[in-house]
């Protein structure tokens, strides 16, 4: 298991790493998803500024995914995978702040989701061979406005409401060497404890979701899948932090103005 951090030093010079004990990062050269090699060096955690875990070209968010949510909202189990995409405006840093927008008075949300970061190319895989294209996991808080997305019955704004600046924190790592189905997702407003559901109840499991989002576009290295959410999302207020909480993972913190 290994803890892949993205990071800013005190010159703004952008490098990865590996979180190691005692605080520190150990610094590698090359890329994190083809036989990156350690430089030798290394930087005091404190000394820098964590980024976005990767740089994806595409995060798919998933849409009822969990069974007790599907219950809860009256939903039906789904065929096949809902999703739409986060745009790259929305992706935001650990510990930085998600930002009402001007344009919209409706309330903003907060859901926790699991996010699989994929290491290599993956188009059309097979579902027996979908894990190995999964590099490891993160944190992701997929905010949202649902007034807007719920405005127009003929036409749900998902990728509006879901894109705003700012609206997709990522991080604070990327974990690998875990065990997807294991895991349990933690969301915390303002100390309160709001949402803490099993990855166990997804409807679409992780090699699942690779199979099947691969047949519809080509997944590439640092792209990240977000499992959906389960009960307990709800709205934020401005000067609210909120946290993702996942064991193995770690927490990822970011305030709301």
């Amino acid at each position: 298991m290994a803890l892949w951090v993205r990071f800013r030093d005190e010159l703004d010079i952008e490098s990865f790493g590996v979180l190691q004990d005692g605080g520190s990062i150990g610094v590698y050269d090359g890329d994190m998803f083809n036989n990156p090699a350690p430089s030798g060096a290394s930087v005091s955690l404190g000394a820098v500024r964590l980024l976005t875990p990767t740089r994806p070209s595409k995060v798919i968010a998933l849409w009822n995914n969990f069974r007790a949510g599907a219950e809860k909202l009256n939903l039906p189990i789904p065929a096949e995978p809902h999703y739409f995409l986060k745009t790259p405006n929305s992706y935001l840093n650990p510990f930085e702040t998600i930002r009402k927008p001007k344009s919209s008075d409706g309330k903003v949300g907060f859901e926790g989701e699991l996010g699989m970061v994929i290491g290599k190319t993956c188009k059309e895989v097979a579902e027996s061979d979908a894990m190995s294209y999964i590099f490891g996991y993160t944190c992701v808080n997929d905010v949202g406005i649902f007034d807007i997305v719920n405005r127009n019955p003929a036409f749900p704004q998902w990728v509006r409401g879901k894109g705003f600046d700012t609206f997709c924190p990522m991080g604070p790592v990327v974990a690998t060497g875990l065990n997807p189905g294991t895991l349990v997702v933690k969301s915390i407003l303002n100390g309160q404890e709001r949402q803490n559901y099993p990855i166990s109840d997804m409807i679409f499991s992780a090699a699942q979701l690779v199979n099947l989002i691969s047949q519809d576009m080509t997944l590439y290295p640092g792209d990240i899948i977000t499992c959906g959410t389960s009960t307990g999302a709800g709205s934020m207020k401005p000067g609210s932090t909120i946290e993702i909480e996942i064991t193995g993972i770690g927490k990822l913190v970011n305030t709301f103005e």
